[in-house]
């Protein structure tokens, strides 16, 4: 048990049946009143983001989230198809659960797979910047760089982004998977 108090940013917890991870903390104490402790959470079965308030002095499960390096293998459809790298084992993460992290995940890529006592899946996570490649890119306007200027791009897992004018088809570029966008050359 974890006292609501002691909670940080990354903590994981369990209450009334969801497994959250702590992104926001707020202690309010006034001086006629017990603390509130508002957390901001997000469900990590559902990807939800709220906020639950406490009572200072609550206790709440801690929740432990295990992780495993997988491989990437392909998209049947309806699913993303994964393989443990040890055991060889397979398994499927439904796309609806994964409409963020596909934009970033080619085949055969190793990713990290978190996973609720080692039976239920929570999802993917990704890395603080990926390297993928240009197949699309908008031609340099001479001229046009009075600023700092951009152009829209599109990267091999079908993601659009926006490019400084000097980057061409066929480069490998680093995109942040926080906010999907351009980042540097690879």
């Amino acid at each position: 048990m974890i006292l609501v108090n002691d909670l940080k940013p990354g903590t994981t917890f369990e209450n009334e049946g969801n497994i959250y991870s702590v992104l926001d903390i707020d202690h309010n104490k006034t001086a006629m009143r017990q603390m509130i402790v508002k957390v901001k959470v997000k469900n990590l079965r559902t990807g939800v983001i709220n906020e639950i308030s406490f009572t200072g002095g609550d206790k709440v499960e801690q929740a432990h989230i295990d992780k495993k390096e997988m491989q990437y293998l392909y998209d049947d459809g309806d699913n993303f198809v994964f393989m443990d790298n040890e055991t060889y084992e397979q398994i499927e993460i439904p796309k609806s659960r994964l409409e963020w992290e596909k934009q970033f995940m080619k085949e055969n890529d190793n990713v990290t797979i978190s996973m609720y006592e080692g039976k239920e899946i929570l999802g993917v996570i990704l890395p603080d910047k990926v390297e993928l490649q240009i197949v699309e890119c908008e031609p340099a306007v001479k001229g046009d760089t009075a600023t700092s200027a951009t152009k829209n791009a599109k990267v091999e897992t079908g993601l659009d982004i926006r490019v400084p004018l000097f980057i061409q088809n066929g480069e490998m570029v680093l995109i942040s998977t926080a906010d999907g966008k351009y980042s540097g050359r690879a």
